[in-house]
């Protein structure tokens, strides 16, 4: 028999449910999770974990990790609302808690399946593509060839010869580059102290030229931060308001971007990071007369900081541009 784990964590607010299962020292490989709307469940012998939901959750939208010795579960509620309590009445009703695991297990067996036949399909409708692409190429070759010969046979070789020499002179050019990329980046970071190859250092340092409006040396500054550190999301966000003064916006929008991606999953603890990020992405799409994808980021930020009046003025604002 297993050993029901009954020590977990959990909170809520309206729209999430945050739970977590220790796993007593079980290695996370060894932890089998199943994931419905109605039902969790954490194997890992001998204990079992199993909560019978309250009410339904968005199963697609939501998201389970293990790190850190314990099972996350940031669960979507399908209804906003707080529950008060995590577990169903069901629960003490063996006939009914079965027919809902018996659910959540047929659920999940089918999702598994559909998700292989879109991996399938994909596949399949990727190497059609690859193949109509390689024969009109091919196609689209011979027709150039054949032209060639028949109108300007000696004119053609003599570009194509032309060519081959552009192409082994910027071959040249690019690995001469490339070598002296390397010469200077061994040379900088054998010159750097300790303190220059830390990220955070560097991060505070990008941050002092961000205030004293060297926007470019911060960028650098940053850069080389996330050579040492790509998984900090605040180098990310720091370099995309860089961007956003130099008027750089889709380099804005691809390092907000990066930095969302990287706060995930979203917590309490992380939530002014996004904000910032969502509010400077949504600036350049604005920037670049994106204003609904500008909006969109907007209405994410003060889902964030409901109070902050900027927030509200600004997206009041791109709300007009819209309309009119």
């Amino acid at each position: 028999m297993p050993v029901l784990v009954k020590d977990y964590e959990w909170e809520e607010t309206e729209t999430n449910i945050l739970i977590k299962v220790a796993l007593k020292g079980i290695h996370s490989s060894k932890a089998g999770v199943l994931t419905s709307r109605e039902y969790l469940k954490v194997n890992y012998r001998p204990f079992l974990f199993e909560c019978f939901l309250r009410e339904k959750v968005d199963n697609a939208a939501s998201s389970v990790q293990l790190k850190n010795g314990e099972v996350v579960f940031l669960l979507l509620k399908l209804t906003p609302g707080l529950w008060t309590k995590l577990q169903s009445d069901i629960v003490g009703d063996k006939a009914a808690m079965k027919l809902v695991r018996d659910k959540a297990i047929e659920e999940s067996q089918k999702e598994a399946e559909e998700a292989k036949n879109r991996r399938a399909e994909t596949k399949r409708l990727n190497e059609k593509y690859a193949l109509k692409k390689m024969m009109k190429i091919e196609d689209d070759m011979r027709e150039r060839i054949h032209n060639i010969k028949e109108h300007e046979k000696q004119k053609a070789t003599e570009e194509i010869e032309e060519w081959k020499a552009k192409q082994k002179l910027l071959a040249e050019q690019w690995l001469r580059k490339q070598a002296e990329a390397t010469r200077i980046k061994e040379f900088m970071t054998k010159d750097l102290t300790e303190e220059e190859k830390n990220p955070l250092f560097l991060r505070d340092k990008g941050n002092k030229f961000f205030q004293d409006g060297n926007y470019l040396a911060a960028i650098n500054i940053y850069t080389h931060a996330i050579q040492l550190d790509y998984k900090m999301p605040a180098l990310y966000s720091n370099r995309a308001a860089c961007h956003l003064k130099v008027k750089n916006y889709m380099k804005c929008i691809e390092d907000s971007s990066k930095a969302l991606d990287l706060l995930m999953p979203p917590v309490p603890q992380n939530a002014s990071s996004r904000c910032k990020a969502f509010v400077r992405r949504g600036t350049a799409f604005c920037k670049l007369e994106l204003f609904v994808e500008g909006l969109q980021d907007y209405e994410a930020a003060l889902k964030l900081d409901p109070n902050n009046e900027q927030l509200i003025k600004d997206a009041e604002e791109i709300r007009r541009v819209i309309q009119s």
